[in-house]
């Protein structure tokens, strides 16, 4: 090039800003400074705009490395001999030297920083309309892999925050993009550079972060994920700083805006980010209360699980989890919420998750859950009774949790939909309400017949849950309905096998749990017709199962018919597993249930059906324990009370006077039960037929 390409530039400042030694490219420097001071003297502008032209398209936009290095210092030298001026050639300025932050050669980066350093010191706050294009250069040159150029970075950066804290009129929302834009980079330099910018700027007081915070809280919370500790707890830092903020001023927070972002880290993997977003939730929740229901099946989705943990290093997150949970049951009230033209509790979206947490999920957040659903259906029962259909089959298969916490709470959830009355319109399965004495609603009834197919199809269930089931059924609600329901569903039972199971299991429940004493007195009273009818209904089950129709016949006091069925036994297959029942009964026998049977034993005159039926089952046991058991306590009875009784063919008892016995046709009971047995009889009968059949069919395949 000739001498007039560079203009106003003379030879030797040309070849000197060439040189590869820094020293005369620095004499060049100040050669520049004179020049353009003399511009600004004289009022020379073309001059000085084509002088700028040059340092910055010819010099720092040349091949050559030691050119661009004399552009660079070219550059700066005029920012400072342009002084308060400067703020009128930014752009010229400012443009090229960003170019060289991503040169090939570090020596040209390490200048840039420099120059660029040398510009905004001079020019202050009118570089900020180039804000973002000096915050994009700087954040890459945060993550350079030479030392020396990120020092000479880390300078200007200061510089850029020092500048910006003090321009009250700084564009937060465009900063707030920029950041936005930069805060999922992986690299640990970077996310340093940026977290150090939130942090400045968050502590001058006339930028309002709080206020653009969802911009960026999604990207503050994935850099508590980050390995490197320092910027793990410098993040933790900050936004302990911004949820004091908030605290402090609740006004400033865009809870809506935020509450989803936390939705989602407080389901995290890494325990640090996870404590720390469901610690915000729980302060949401306190904090702007109502306003977080339509967010309630998120927050559930988020904390159910965490209710959970059972290690040391999750435990805070667990009892965080706790609090939100508590705090936002609060917040659903009766007044509030129960009228479906309420928008705040999406009651569909809540129901969903409880449904998902009820199932193939830890105990606490199973009890957590039902407690949930129980919640619900006592403060907006009208609203949730429309969603009991799809409720209702998930808290069936619950009761076969093998935990009794979750069995009892989702007892109790059962409990509370089947008290409360059907909606307007609805009336339940007519059928079944028919059948079903006195239904607290339709899914009383539904409720019976479907957990009585759970234990007809899972003997184990049965086994091992049934009785828990049964007797918490009948704390929360009525023994006595529970007890009928089930008698009249089980009496139209086809399953003849089934039947003689549970008959034992509720027999053995009536007889032996404390929960069913008011029921029990009323059997043993016979007071009234209702108890009679009572009895009636339990006995008609109860054939099935011939040692516990003798048990309910001793426990109601109906000694004569008792000692009538005894004398039918004879006519019954007598089993291994029948004579196993009446070892059972004659331990009963001797439990407090029938102290009051014993104690009769005493009276006179004696009361022979009484002694008849226990000699009766004492000549039906083999002479095990209990036959020796019974022999021992038939053997007290006072010899002269025998004497003057049966034993002389002397009857002397008196008849009963109950007023509910009076009701009772025992001839009639008699034969339902023989009628009852006949069946069992020829069921067994049919079966045994059928495993024979079995059994050549079997034969001729093998031949």
């Amino acid at each position: 090039m000739s001498e007039k390409d560079y203009a106003p530039l003379s030879s030797a400042c040309v070849r000197a800003l060439n040189d590869k030694i820094y020293d005369k490219r620095k004499a060049a420097a100040l050669e520049i400074e004179k020049m353009v001071k003399d511009f600004v003297t004289r009022n020379r502008t073309q001059e000085l705009r084509q002088l700028m032209k040059v340092l910055g398209q010819d010099f720092a936009g040349s091949q050559n490395p030691n050119a661009r290095k004399g552009g660079l210092i070219g550059l700066a030298a005029t920012a400072i001999a342009l002084g308060k001026d400067t703020c009128q050639y930014t752009a010229e300025l400012i443009l090229p030297i960003l170019a060289c932050f991503s040169d090939c050669d570090s020596r040209v980066r390490y200048y840039a920083c420099e120059s660029l350093y040398n510009v905004v010191k001079v020019a202050r706050g009118a570089v900020l309309p180039h804000f973002a294009e000096i915050f994009s250069a700087l954040s890459k040159l945060a993550a350079d892999p030479e030392q020396n150029v990120k020092n000479a970075s880390e300078l200007l950066d200061r510089l850029m925050k020092d500048i910006v804290s003090e321009d009250p009129s700084f564009d937060m929302t465009g900063f707030m993009q920029l950041l936005r834009e930069r805060m999922y980079s992986r690299n640990p330099f970077t996310r340093q550079f940026i977290i150090s910018w939130v942090s400045v700027l968050y502590a001058v007081p006339d930028m309002d972060f709080i206020a653009l915070l969802p911009e960026i809280l999604d990207g503050l919370l994935k850099m508590l994920e980050e390995p490197t500790l320092e910027i793990k707890r410098t993040c933790d830092t900050v936004l302990g700083e911004f949820l004091l903020s908030i605290k402090q001023d609740p006004s400033r927070a865009d809870f809506t805006g935020m509450i989803n972002i936390l939705i989602i880290h407080a389901q995290a993997q890494d325990e640090c980010l996870q404590l720390m977003a469901i610690t915000w939730i729980k302060e949401f929740v306190q904090l702007s209360g109502r306003k977080m229901l339509p967010f309630a099946s998120g927050i559930l989705t988020a904390i159910l699980p965490c209710l959970s943990y059972d290690t040391d290093s999750r435990k805070n997150i667990r009892e965080t989890a706790k609090a939100v949970n508590f705090i936002l049951s609060k917040l659903i009230t009766r007044e509030e919420d129960n009228s479906e033209s309420s928008d705040a509790l999406n009651l569909a979206s809540i129901v969903e998750v409880l449904i998902k947490h009820l199932v193939h999920t830890a105990v606490p957040t199973k009890v957590a859950a039902l407690q949930w659903v129980y919640h619900l259906h006592t403060n907006v029962p009208d609203r949730m009774v429309l969603h009991v259909d799809e409720l209702f089959p998930v808290l069936l298969r619950v009761l076969s949790d093998s935990a009794d916490e979750v069995v009892q709470q989702d007892l109790e959830v059962l409990a509370q939909i089947m008290s409360y009355p059907p909606p307007d319109g609805q009336s339940g399965d007519a059928t079944i309400i028919v059948r079903c004495p006195n239904p607290k609603s339709p899914y009383f009834s539904k409720f019976i017949i479907s957990l009585l197919k759970l234990f007809g199809n899972d003997s184990h269930l049965l086994e091992d849950r049934g009785s828990f089931i049964i007797r918490q059924l009948c704390v929360l609600l009525d023994a006595e309905d529970i007890y009928r329901t089930l008698a009249t569903i089980l009496t139209h039972e086809e399953n003849l096998a089934f039947a003689p199971t549970m008959v034992d299991t509720l027999n053995t429940i009536l007889l032996t749990a404390p929960e069913l004493f008011e029921l029990r007195n009323k059997l043993k009273d016979l007071a009234t017709k209702e108890s009679s009818s009572l009895f009636c209904q339990l006995y008609e089950l109860w054939c099935h199962n011939p040692v516990a129709t003798v048990s309910l016949c001793l426990l109601t006091q109906n000694y004569s018919h008792a000692s009538r069925l005894i004398r039918n036994f004879g006519g019954l297959e007598v089993t291994v597993e029948f004579l196993i029942e009446i070892d059972r009964l004659v331990q009963l026998l001797e439990s407090p249930i029938f102290t009051f049977v014993r104690l009769e034993l005493l009276e006179i005159p004696h009361n022979q059906h009484l002694v008849q039926a226990l000699y009766g089952l004492l000549m039906l046991l083999p002479q095990t324990e209990a036959f020796h058991m019974l022999r021992r306590r038939l053997n007290c009875i006072p010899t002269l009370h025998l004497q003057n009784g049966f034993m002389q063919g002397e009857i002397t008892e008196k008849a009963d006077e109950r007023p509910g016995v009076k009701e009772i046709d025992f001839d009639k009971l008699l034969k339902q039960f023989l009628d009852v047995q006949e069946k069992h009889r020829q069921n067994k009968q049919q079966a045994r037929k059928m495993a024979m059949l079995q059994r050549g069919v079997m034969n001729l395949d093998i031949q």
